[in-house]
């Protein structure tokens, strides 16, 4: 492994002394491997900010997002953020799964960016990126300062993940939404634990993560579920997605909306050799459906919107309505619908905008068609 681009946020510069037998590289900082996570590597770095803002041109509904970690350990051969290792001069593959970045002092950073005379107390997005609630957390802990640095500053927010590790939080997550709006979304895609543990075999199984939505619920919280990414030819079956749909209601959940697969550089490349090797005969139906890019050809979504909207409204989903609270058009569709474009939240995902509040930020609708968050 060549050098990267940390020199700036070395550790190594103050604590000289590198643990025995952990990986040394030129330019890297402290590096830390645990036997509780066996085939982990934690680098542990200084960040210079915590609050990232959003490109103008982006369709996302948030200005700013904070991403404790970079990496993800839960190591979902579909991840969409996968490519944003390569800025790191590390591999959007196996490094993304097992080279986490730790982002040590971010807390106190966050509450300096936080106290400043010009922070506007926006919407502030997590897990948009890589998951806040993957296994490097349970080490580090940076959620709980996080979650109140928010709170204190009077900073609404809102956590997706697919982590059961934020029950742990909950009775933190309840007391900053009796200060602030909370809103919280746990993404589900795959149903079959044969093929959860090919595709996301870092990730707590599909009925832990709808046990997790009912104790968010149980809570008095909000809970949004995103059933995504659908899969062509794996999870869109007429019986998984019935089956799905129906347990995300009966598990108590807010709101739900469904978003097929996003193939960008990056991941594109390592989830086709996964199908290469474990399902070579949808290879062709999938250079068919993504041959104009990253977005699903738009008659597999309309075919996915029609198959999907009975279920909707089938299990009462239909009916969660969130354009106004997230500050962005509800538009015509029904809830849950996939649409052109994949940036649309279910209701209890986003903090809902209270009563004399500052409107949400709206993002100028500039990006492509069928952006799709990073988590998944």
């Amino acid at each position: 492994m060549t050098g990267v681009r940390w020199d700036a946020q070395r550790l190594d510069a103050e604590e000289p002394a590198t643990l025995p037998g952990m990986p040394t590289m030129r330019g890297l900082l402290r590096s830390v491997q645990v036997p509780e996570f066996p085939g982990l590597t934690f680098h542990e770095v200084r960040s210079r900010s915590a609050l990232n803002e959003v490109p103008g041109d982006s369709r996302m509904p948030f200005r700013w997002t904070i991403n404790p970690y970079r990496g993800c350990s839960h190591s979902c051969v579909y991840c969409y953020a996968r490519s944003t290792h390569q800025w790191l001069e590390l591999d959007a593959g196996r490094d993304f799964d097992t080279q986490v970045v730790v982002k040590t002092n971010l807390v106190d950073v966050l509450r300096r960016e936080l106290a400043r005379p010009s922070w506007q107390r926006e919407h502030v997005a997590l897990g948009t990126n890589t998951d806040p609630y993957q296994r490097a957390e349970g080490r580090y802990r940076l959620m709980p300062g996080v979650i109140s640095a928010l709170a204190r500053s009077g900073t609404p927010f809102s956590i997706l993940t697919k982590g059961t590790l934020l029950r742990r939080d909950l009775p933190l997550l309840a007391a900053a939404a009796g200060d602030v709006p909370v809103g919280l979304g746990v993404s589900l895609a795959i149903w079959d634990e044969e093929l959860h543990t090919s595709l996301e075999p870092g990730v707590p199984g599909p009925r832990a993560r709808l046990e997790l939505v009912r104790a968010i619920t149980d809570a008095g919280l909000t809970c949004g579920v995103f059933l995504a990414p659908v899969m062509p030819g794996l999870t869109d079956r007429l019986a998984d997605l019935d089956a799905a749909l129906r347990a995300v209601a009966e598990a108590g959940a807010t709101g739900v909306t469904v978003v097929p697969l996003h193939l960008r550089p990056g991941v594109r490349e390592w989830f086709s050799a996964w199908l290469g090797r474990e399902h070579p005969q949808l290879v062709p139906r999938y250079q068919q459906l993504y041959r104009r890019g990253a977005a699903v050809a738009p008659e597999y979504r309309s075919w996915l919107a029609g198959r999907v909207a009975p279920l909707l409204a089938r299990y009462g989903l239909d009916r969660q309505v969130g354009g106004a609270a997230r500050g962005v058009d509800g538009g015509t569709a029904p809830a849950g619908i996939p649409g052109d474009g994949d940036s649309d939240f279910p209701a209890g995902s986003l903090p809902a905008t209270r009563p004399g509040a500052r409107p949400a930020h709206v993002r100028r609708p500039a990006a492509p068609a069928g952006e799709q968050l990073a988590l998944l």
